[in-house]
């Protein structure tokens, strides 16, 4: 069993250019129904006790079995459900390609409609609230915060892609940054005027005043300790921040990658733009920004047209 998963999941790492995170969530997804399996079907495995792959037991009657005891008995949310199944369905399509199973049986499983929720954002008003609180710190972990949250903005990085910059990675003297998102995929960044400054005067006085004696850490955002920020740090940093300057929702760092998103949108940036900026694969995944600005028009509409 553990031998089928890692060869699925060191495919997704080699073959799709999925991130180590992801790996681990398809792992966890699929140990959750190794464990189903074990405890609910165990006459299934007796069958298989001549050494035949126990994958080869499973069929739609215990998939939906185990779909129904997800939503049922451990009550998951339709969007969890359906990620699972989508694991599922990926993992079995893998072992009918490579021969360890002779049909998948997850061809007609059904998967619970989620419709795609909308991101939420802040105002205009909101980021430049959030950023003006964050620049009032005289520390020099306080100037480390500022930064980041100024970067998030600029540049609408997801976290993970924040958190494995480098000091070699800025180019300031021509406002950008090279960065690695999704699928090891590197693309540019670009910033403002107001974001490059920030990140001078962090390098030049906050950061060497971090690093203390660990001159040769090359991660750009670091702790007390001189050492690389992680996930959570900056979730932390964006939850403390939020609170502090009266920000009717939580904020993650996802907020302000949606914030910079919607703003470009209605700021008159195209879509295809906007795809590139954010490392987006798909068109489709960026059009879900449009709904956003719907409203926004509309208020403009009412606001300009003579007869509105």
């Amino acid at each position: 069993m553990e031998q089928t998963i890692s060869s699925f999941l060191q495919h997704l790492i080699v073959e799709k250019g999925f991130s180590q995170n992801t790996s681990e969530a398809y792992r966890n997804d699929l140990t959750q129904f190794w464990e189903f399996f074990q405890d609910h079907h165990k006459d299934h495995l007796k069958e298989n006790g001549n050494g035949g792959s126990p994958w080869r037991s499973v069929d739609l009657n215990l998939l939906n079995d185990y779909i129904g005891d997800l939503r049922g008995r451990k009550g998951y949310r339709d969007t969890t459900t359906a990620r699972k199944v989508a694991s599922l369905k990926s993992f079995f399509g893998f072992m009918a390609e490579n021969g360890i199973i002779q049909e998948d049986p997850t061809q007609s499983l059904g998967s619970p409609r989620v419709g795609r929720s909308l991101p939420k954002c802040l105002s205009e008003d909101e980021v430049a609230r959030l950023l003006d609180l964050a620049s009032q710190s005289g520390t020099h972990e306080g100037h480390r915060d500022a930064t980041i949250l100024e970067l998030l903005y600029a540049t609408g990085l997801r976290v993970g892609e924040l958190v494995s910059l480098n000091v070699g990675s800025l180019d300031l003297d021509e406002s950008f940054i090279r960065c690695w998102g999704k699928g090891s995929k590197e693309r540019i960044a670009y910033l403002y005027p107001k974001a490059v400054t920030e990140l001078k005067h962090y390098l030049k006085k906050s950061r060497t005043a971090l690093l203390g004696s660990r001159k040769d850490q090359p991660a750009l955002f670091i702790n007390h300790r001189g050492e690389r920020l992680t996930r959570q740090w900056v979730w932390n940093i964006l939850k403390t921040y939020g609170e502090t300057a009266n920000i009717g929702q939580r904020i993650t760092p996802h907020t302000l990658r949606h914030s910079f998103a919607t703003h470009l949108l209605q700021n008159g940036a195209s879509l295809r733009h906007v795809q590139e900026l954010l490392g987006h694969s798909s068109i489709s995944t960026t059009q879900v920004y449009t709904h956003l600005t719907d409203n926004y028009v509309h208020r403009e509409y009412e606001k300009s047209h003579p007869r509105a």
